[in-house]
């Protein structure tokens, strides 16, 4: 049955032949590990709603405008990493933003003022995570305090800060 050279039936090196055994062994081991009845992997699809708020500061009203034409329509699911989430833009509200500056000179107080035509955003966003503990949509974790991206496939808004959260279970922060 082995010849010379050390091959069974005179095809298949006993070497060979031994490691694809030791390999075929291992996957129906690690199979058995994580796809048996006992498995400790699961695959819950439930999911834990979430309502949270970002402001981010100081944009031009042409932009507002164009976000909230895209929010109005329904048409602002969030995005990350080229894949779309679980998750939904529901309202944006523009306020004025107010900047200024006050320098005081012997008791008289000059007030200097930026651009007065920009707009504060608040973008109201309603998503579905998987993790209550982390609260990840995407690769952005959602915590009160936080800077986060406003991503969407029409629009960006790079430089918010989540000012408020509520999840579905009650529980508020």
């Amino acid at each position: 049955m082995i010849d010379e050279k050390g091959r069974l039936f005179g095809k298949i090196n006993v070497v060979d032949l031994l490691v694809v055994l030791v390999i075929v062994i291992a996957a129906a081991v690690l199979g058995v590990k994580f796809l048996g009845p006992d498995s400790t992997v699961s695959v819950s699809h439930k999911t834990t709603h979430v309502t949270y708020q970002v402001l981010v500061e100081s944009v031009r009203p042409e932009v507002y405008e164009n976000v909230k034409s895209f929010v109005d329509a329904g048409d602002a699911t969030l995005m990350a990493s080229g894949e779309m989430l679980d998750g939904q833009v529901v309202a944006v509200e523009a306020q004025p933003h107010t900047d200024t500056a006050t320098v005081t000179t012997n008791g008289d107080a000059i007030v200097l003022y930026t651009d007065k035509n920009l707009l504060d955003l608040t973008f109201t966003i309603e998503c579905n995570v998987v993790n209550p503990i982390t609260t990840e949509i995407g690769t952005q974790e959602v915590r009160i305090g936080k800077s986060h991206i406003v991503k969407t496939d029409r629009f960006e808004m790079a430089t918010g800060t989540i000012i408020a959260c509520e999840w579905d279970d009650g529980a508020e922060a």
